[in-house]
């Protein structure tokens, strides 16, 4: 089993994120472990990477998937680049173990 991407901090939950734009489709594919070691959730979309679109659709997906408000979610690291790190603000105790239940019956 790979580390989990999500750490509780205050306000919230952090949530690490490799995200890969112009896929054939929407997609959360779960946890995956990058070559230095840190865990990352993997997600698609078929947004393209400019003007944010990408981004948009990436918080868009994670908030239908986790039924989160996308305003609640925002990426504080990474904006431009393939991995993010997506604040989720809220209960952060409460948030992860509601995505590690979503984890488990999602992508086992």
């Amino acid at each position: 089993m790979t580390e989990s991407p999500f750490t509780v901090v205050e306000g919230g939950l952090r949530v690490a994120v490799r995200l890969t734009p112009k896929a054939s489709r929407d997609r959360v594919q779960g946890a995956a472990a990058e070559a230095d070691g840190a865990a990352v959730l993997r997600a698609q979309v078929t947004a393209v990477p400019e003007d944010g679109k990408a981004n948009a659709a990436l918080i868009k997906l994670l908030s239908k998937q986790w039924r989160v408000p996308k305003s609640d979610m925002a990426i504080i690291q990474g904006a431009t680049d393939r991995r993010k790190v997506i604040l989720i603000s809220g209960d952060g105790l409460d948030l992860r173990r509601r995505l590690d239940e979503w984890m488990t019956k999602n992508h086992d």
